[in-house]
C-alpha cells in the first residue's frame, strides 16, 4: 500500500526548473513586446507573485501587449502565446519537447535527454497503448489519488526548510524505489493483467527511462484525474438543464446494465460535458514547450532552446474563439468547428495527452454511476474560489448535496 503522499507541483517551480537546471541559457527574441525586467536577479518573478498566480500574470501581459508576449525569468527571456491563431502556427511547424516533460523532469531532477524526433513518437505510442490497455485490464478498480504535501514552492521556502525537504524527498524515493521494484517484478512475465508500466517495458525502453515516464505519468495523471472529477460535479450541480441532459443520456445508453468501456464511447454529450469542464475551469492553464530549432510566429523569429509558454487559461477564455466564455455550456461542442479547435489545443482527438485521455475515462465512469442514483446540488451560498497551479483546482473545499434519484 501507497501510505504516502506526493505533492501536487506548481508550475512556477517547473518553469523555474525548466530554464535553470536542465536547458542552456535561450538568446533574445528580439522585437517581442512584453515587460522588461523589474529585478536584475529575478527578472519578473516579483510580478508574477504579486498577480497571485503565473496564469493570472499572463493574463494581464496578453490583454496589455497582445498574443505573442515576452517576459523575463531571472536572466532569461521567456515567450508567451496567447491565441488559437498563434498557437496553430507554433504546434505545426517547430519542433518542441513534450510539455510534461519539460515541467515535471526538471523539478523531478532527471537529466537524461529527450531523444530523437522519431524515439519521442516511439515514446507517445507506447503512452498511448499503455492507457488503453491499462484501462482494459483495471476497469473496475477504483484509483488512490495522493494528495499535496508539497507547499512553498513559489518563495522558496522548501530549499529553506531543510525538514520539508527532506519529506519531498523521502517521498520521492520512495515512490521511485516502489516503481523500480513493480519494473523488476513485470520485466519478462506474460501477466494477466496489464498495467501502464508494462507497455513500457515491452517497448525496451532502459530502466531509467521506464522510471522517469512512469513517475511523470503517475504525477500529471493522478492530479489531472482528481481536479476533472471535482470540477465536472461542481459544473453540473450549477445547471440543472446539463445535468439533466446528462442522465437521460446515461440511461438511454446503459439502461440498467453494466458500465462498459464500449458503452462508454457512445456517451457523446458526456464527452462534451467534460470537454466543456477542461475549458471553463482552465484545467491546465500553462503549458510549457521548449523550442527545439529556430521557430517563427508571425514576423516573430523564436530562437531555439527559448522556453515557449502556451498560455492555454488566456486561450480557453477568448471572446473570439469561444462566445460567452465564462458561461459552462456543453452544447458550443456539437459544432465540430469547435470541437476541431478545441483538438488542436491537445485537449482531445488525436493529440490529447494520455493522461488527459486517462482523466476522461475515469471521470466519465465517475459521472455514470452517481448520476443513474443521484442528483447533484449545489450549496446555496457557496462561492468556488479558483487557485491556479499545474492543475486548476478550488481554494477551499467544495461541497455539494445530494439526493436520491429514485
Amino acid at each position: 500500500m501507497l501510505d504516502f503522499a506526493i505533492f501536487a507541483v506548481t508550475f512556477l517551480l517547473a518553469l523555474v526548473g525548466a530554464v535553470l537546471y536542465l536547458y542552456p541559457a535561450s538568446r533574445q527574441a528580439a522585437g517581442i513586446p512584453g515587460i522588461t525586467p523589474t529585478e536584475e536577479k529575478d527578472g519578473n518573478l516579483p510580478d508574477i507573485v504579486n498577480s497571485g498566480s503565473l496564469h493570472e500574470f499572463l493574463v494581464n501581459l496578453h490583454e496589455r501587449y497582445g498574443p505573442v508576449v515576452s517576459f523575463w525569468f531571472g536572466g532569461r527571456l521567456v515567450v508567451s502565446l496567447g491565441t488559437v491563431d498563434v498557437l496553430k502556427q507554433h504546434i505545426n511547424p517547430n519542433k518542441t519537447l513534450d510539455p510534461f516533460e519539460t515541467m515535471l523532469k526538471s523539478l523531478l531532477r532527471y537529466q537524461s535527454g529527450g531523444g530523437s524526433v522519431s524515439e519521442s513518437h516511439l515514446r507517445k505510442k507506447l503512452y498511448e497503448n499503455g492507457v488503453t490497455n491499462s484501462l482494459k485490464s483495471n476497469f473496475a478498480l477504483l484509483l488512490k489519488v495522493w494528495s499535496e504535501i508539497g507547499k512553498g514552492f513559489l518563495d522558496g521556502s522548501l530549499d529553506k526548510n531543510t525538514t520539508r525537504k527532506k519529506q519531498y524527498e523521502d517521498a520521492l524515493m520512495q515512490l521511485e524505489s516502489i516503481l523500480r521494484n513493480i519494473i523488476k517484478e513485470r520485466k519478462g512475465r506474460n501477466l494477466s493483467q496489464h498495467v501502464f508500466i508494462d507497455s513500457l517495458v515491452q517497448g525496451n525502453l532502459n530502466d531509467q527511462q521506464i522510471l522517469e515516464d512512469s513517475m511523470i505519468f503517475s504525477l500529471a495523471s493522478c492530479i489531472i484525474t482528481a481536479k476533472l472529477c471535482t470540477w465536472a460535479i461542481c459544473f453540473l450541480t450549477t445547471s440543472e438543464e446539463v445535468q439533466k441532459k446528462l442522465y437521460e443520456e446515461i440511461d438511454q445508453v446503459f439502461g440498467n446494465g453494466p458500465i462498459t468501456p464500449e458503452k462508454i464511447e457512445q456517451l457523446r454529450y458526456c464527452r462534451h460535458v467534460l470537454c466543456e469542464t477542461v475549458r471553463t475551469a482552465k484545467l491546465t492553464p500553462v503549458s510549457a514547450r521548449l523550442q527545439d530549432i529556430e521557430g517563427k510566429i508571425d514576423h516573430f523569429i523564436i530562437p531555439r532552446e527559448t522556453l515557449v509558454l502556451y498560455a492555454l487559461g488566456v486561450v480557453l477564455q477568448d471572446p473570439n474563439t469561444w462566445p460567452s466564455p465564462h458561461r459552462f455550456d456543453p452544447d458550443r461542442f456539437d459544432d465540430e468547428l469547435v470541437m476541431k479547435t478545441f483538438s488542436s489545443l491537445g485537449f482531445s482527438g488525436t493529440q490529447e495527452c494520455p493522461e488527459l485521455r486517462f482523466a476522461y475515462m475515469v471521470t466519465t465512469v465517475l459521472l455514470s454511476v452517481l448520476l443513474k442514483r443521484l442528483h447533484l446540488l449545489s450549496v446555496e451560498g457557496q462561492v468556488i474560489e479558483t487557485k491556479y497551479e499545474l492543475v486548476t483546482s478550488s481554494r477551499e473545499e467544495a461541497w455539494i448535496t445530494v439526493s436520491k434519484r429514485y
